[in-house]
């Protein structure tokens, strides 16, 4: 039988054993406890660091933004309108009449998308010259030839533009949701396009190489062009007001400054609000469209551009 002592160290040795393990435990879990909180911590500041750099930056382009606006209003305005407003306004009023300058403004409309050339300044010319009523239709005849004329001019020419566009597989993913779906749905994703920053006198060579039918492409082509026409329509006649006002002997009211500043205001946030909700819809519809896709980058992409049917669409199908 052990004796007293023995029994009595026996139980001082287990003490000190369960003192070292219950030290040891809470200086594990002290120094796993302070790992977790450091790196929980580091993230944190890495996205506090990340945030604080970007507000700079937005600071610093929203300074450079407000020094061009100021630089081109004290200085680039005068000239636009001395140079290049005032000899247009006089060459329009003296060399042609107003059917002549009509034709050439639809014409200019029509040809310009054919050779990738912008076409906002002629509908500019229609709205500071005929206004709401008769420029919006030049417009919208002008423009929509200039849609049909690369649209036709694109078909023959599929093999090369597929080509192209496998330079830009992104891109061409976008060009191709414009392809798929029923009637309504290419009709809603070509108007998308057309109020979307997306350029359209590439969008109209590059729609070819899709499964897009001639009458949605048509008719959502005309739709998306209404409101960017009323713009350019609005913007045209405001030039045209302020060219009046500062080298003519046209004096605006109080009741016409606000009215042009209110207008101006509503113009300026329509065109973002347009411009934001296509580029989002198109945004979601890509995002849903490639949500069942399982696979790497690099193979979504060769997939996607597989997707680009190489047979030419019917025309006139509806």
């Amino acid at each position: 039988m052990m004796s007293s002592s023995e029994e009595s160290g026996k139980n001082a040795n287990s003490v000190h054993h369960v003192r070292e393990d219950s030290e040891y435990v809470r200086l594990v879990i002290s120094n796993e406890t302070n790992t977790a909180e450091a790196d929980v911590s580091q993230p944190q500041s890495e996205a506090g660091v990340k945030s604080f750099w970007w507000w700079i930056k937005a600071l610093a382009l929203c300074l450079v933004t407000i020094v061009v606006l100021l630089i081109f209003l004290k200085w680039g305005v005068p000239f636009l309108f001395e140079k290049i407003l005032l000899p247009i306004m006089r060459w329009e009023a003296t060399a042609f009449g107003r059917p002549v300058l009509a034709i050439v403004l639809v014409a200019s409309l029509a040809l310009f998308p054919v050779f990738l050339i912008p076409s906002g300044p002629s509908m500019w010319l229609a709205g500071m010259i005929f206004g709401y009523g008769f420029g919006f239709v030049i417009i919208m005849v002008g423009t929509t030839i200039g849609m049909i004329l690369p649209y036709l001019i694109g078909l023959y020419f599929r093999d090369r533009i597929h080509q192209w566009l496998k330079k830009w597989p992104r891109n061409a993913a976008m060009i191709r949701l414009a392809g798929e779906g029923s009637w309504l749905h290419q009709f809603r994703v070509v108007a998308l396009f057309r109020v979307s920053p997306f350029p359209y006198t590439i969008f109209n060579y590059a729609i070819v190489v899709t499964s897009m039918r001639f009458w949605p492409y048509l008719w959502g082509s005309i739709a998306g062009m209404v409101p960017e026409a009323f713009i350019y329509i609005y913007s045209g006649r405001l030039i045209r007001t302020f060219a009046d006002v500062k080298y003519g002997n046209y004096h605006m009211t109080t009741v016409e400054i606000v009215y042009n500043t209110l207008s101006l205001i509503v113009a300026i946030v329509t065109t973002v609000a347009f411009t934001v909700y296509a580029k989002n819809a198109l945004n979601e519809l890509k995002r849903a469209e490639t949500s069942g896709v399982e696979a790497s980058a690099s193979d979504h992409i060769g997939l996607q551009m597989e997707k680009l049917p190489l047979e030419k669409p019917h025309i006139f199908t509806l």
